[in-house]
């Protein structure tokens, strides 16, 4: 039988009565003949909670000696988690062993709080699964090449779940969450939103980078990378539902699109509120302008998205860009004291209260008008577009944060999203 990943996330985890469910789903699969690895999240608010005691302690710093403290308090979460549902499973009757990170080893580099996979060392697992044991190994973290423990930051459990699945070749990796499968938009703004059955890993790419909060950026990015089939399911079904239909139920994320590019033009709305927009106004139109504020902020460690440089006039420009609202304030203050006196522009504004809205799909390849469409149906809404971004699968509009659900509704519509 095939050697399977699931990955169970932390509302998944949430109690000990829910760690039960998981083990007697995960113990389902193993008895069915199949070789698994499990992957889970730490318990549901387990790690805001540990953070949140470091912070009582200390105030964040940037120095590197207080992120490994970080990581090493932030990894317990998952070493609990699997520990637990080890426990679970050997009630169970299923002969099973938890590893931490450092113990496969998952090896990373040594970026502390946001580390990136370099290796993964799978003999002990394959040791473990060939004696017939489930293997559960502890998400979110791995060790560096000085023997400490790095985390892989937000959502780096599905990450995990996916590099493992990788390193071992996996049939499938399930990602197991508190929702049953990729949505056309996020059903609490839209009811009429319909749960995709298969979705190209571009598309979730665009999906996952645009707002959509089914799937964590780096576990698609890395998904793809290495072609490891991910399915989304819901962990809330009973535990023991027939195999076979949990097999082919939620959304599976894959590269088989060829058919699907001649039908749903548009196959989903991802919308992000955490954006804000700032302007630099009056910039000299001379070349390395773009490169004197975006590698100030590059330089800061800020993300940037959306750009737009608009028409000279009198030998002046204005540059606007959008970057994550957490890092607005500190945007704003890093032009105001480095950049603009260096420019000789004119001012820097911005603004927190708006919202990025795109539609994405790989059938806007090989189709005209999708945009026009797009514009016109907020056109109707009166719904000002204040950016655009577009690349071959998508495109997205920044607009006022207050338009944003008003907005997904009527692109949902424009669409037939909510027809099968």
């Amino acid at each position: 039988m095939a050697l399977i990943v699931h990955k169970y996330g932390g509302t998944s985890m949430g109690s000990t009565e829910r760690i039960r469910n998981v083990a007697k789903r995960v113990a389902k699969w193993a008895r069915a003949g199949h070789q698994i690895v499990v992957v889970p999240s730490a318990m549901s608010g387990e790690t805001n909670r540990l953070l949140g005691l470091a912070k009582e302690l200390s105030p964040a710093k940037p120095d590197i000696a207080y992120h490994r403290e970080l990581d090493m308090l932030a990894s317990t979460g998952e070493q609990a988690s699997s520990a637990l549902l080890a426990i679970a499973l050997q009630a169970e009757g299923q002969p099973s062993v938890s590893y931490a990170g450092w113990q496969v080893a998952i090896k990373t580099n040594d970026a502390f709080t946001k580390a990136r996979i370099e290796s993964i060392d799978d003999k002990r697992v394959r040791a473990d699964l060939n004696a017939g044991k489930v293997v559960i190994i502890t998400g979110f973290q791995g060790v560096d090449d000085n023997g400490n423990i790095t985390t892989l930051g937000r959502g780096g459990s599905d990450t995990s779940a996916v590099a493992v699945a990788a390193a071992m070749k996996a049939h499938e990796c399930l990602i197991f969450t508190d929702v049953d499968g990729v949505y056309t938009t996020d059903p609490r703004v839209v009811p009429e939103a319909r749960r995709l059955t298969t979705v190209s890993f571009e598309e979730m790419l665009e999906m996952a980078s645009m707002g959509s909060k089914v799937l964590q950026i780096r576990s698609v990015e890395f998904a793809g990378k290495y072609k490891v089939p991910m399915r989304v399911l819901s962990s809330f079904t009973p535990w023991d539902i027939d195999i076979n239909e949990e097999a082919a139920s939620g959304t599976l994320i894959t590269f088989e699109e060829d058919e699907k590019m001649e039908q749903a033009v548009v196959s989903g709305i991802a919308f992000n509120r955490d954006e804000a927009k700032i302007s630099v106004l009056g910039v000299p139109d001379k070349p390395g302008i773009a490169y004197q504020i975006l590698g100030a902020v590059a330089d800061a460690n800020i993300e940037v998205d959306v750009i737009i440089q608009n028409l000279s006039k009198d030998g002046k420009t204005d540059f606007s860009f959008t970057v994550h609202r957490n890092d607005y304030a500190k945007t704003i203050d890093l032009l105001q004291e480095k950049v603009l006196p260096a420019l000789g522009a004119a001012e820097v504004t911005g603004d927190a209260k708006i919202c990025k809205v795109s539609i994405v799909g790989i059938g806007m390849r090989s189709h005209v008008g999708v945009a026009s469409k797009m514009f016109r149906s907020l056109s109707e809404e009166g719904i000002n577009i204040q950016m655009i971004s577009t690349s071959e699968i998508k495109t997205s509009v920044v607009i006022d944060e207050k338009y944003m659900e008003l907005a997904v509704r009527a692109l949902h519509k424009a669409f037939d999203l909510d027809q099968a």
